[in-house]
């Protein structure tokens, strides 16, 4: 590749970045269903048309945001995952550390559940549709939970007797999911029972974790 297309790739990308960023500024301002192609066009001080040039339609602009937040949040679970050594440690670092992804990055989170509550099976049909980089990033994700289970049964921190752990990541990230959710809608009625947000969502890790540890090697009871 010449100078003059490498310049020219490297723009393009930077400019889709600066839509894709504006995106996320006018979804966490107007919410989903509200925003609309030309807001985005005037966040990112461009014209409608050059928008339309990077992102077909809205929803793919909510896959972008999407996959963005799962690069992120694998990055994060990998990251926790490392710094801690049995995988009875990481995989309780890993619920926490969606629990902060939630917190900190709340417009991506948003598109995710999003996402989640549509049809993304369909995906699998088309293997040229942008849902299915989504769905594969999201696989990406669950290896790392993966990584954390595997390590757990042999250093035995884990129980041994658990089977397919993809299938067993997956349940965890759903139980993770709404548990989070239900945090973030709920958190003023809860608060009447003087149950906090952050104390519901630690009560919920360690009740996963009760029903993964190995209970003959001494796990964190």
């Amino acid at each position: 590749m010449n100078y003059v297309i490498e310049r020219r790739e490297e723009e393009k990308e930077r400019r889709r970045e600066e839509i894709l960023d504006a995106a996320e500024l006018v979804f966490s301002e107007k919410g989903f269903d509200a925003a609309t192609m030309d807001q985005v066009a005037r966040k990112a001080r461009v014209s409608r048309a050059l928008v339309y040039v990077y992102f077909k339609d809205k929803a793919a602009l909510h896959l972008a945001i999407c996959l963005r937040g799962l690069r992120i949040l694998r990055e994060m679970f990998e990251a926790v995952r490392k710094q801690h050594v049995t995988g009875e440690e990481q995989i309780r670092a890993i619920g926490h550390a969606y629990m902060q992804f939630s917190e900190e990055y709340p417009t991506h989170f948003a598109a995710m559940s999003k996402f989640e509550a549509s049809s993304p099976d369909m995906a699998f049909g088309d293997p040229c549709n942008s849902a299915l980089e989504m769905i594969q990033a999201g696989q990406k994700v669950h290896e790392e939970m993966v990584l954390a289970l595997a390590t757990g049964m042999a250093d035995k921190t884990l129980r041994a007797d658990l089977e397919n752990l993809m299938q067993i990541s997956i349940t965890l990230w759903g139980f993770t999911h709404g548990t989070i959710q239900l945090a973030q809608t709920k958190a003023n009625f809860m608060a009447t029972m003087g149950i906090s947000k952050e104390s519901f969502m630690n009560q919920a890790v360690e009740l996963v974790m009760q029903s993964l540890i190995n209970r003959n090697c001494g796990g964190k009871k």
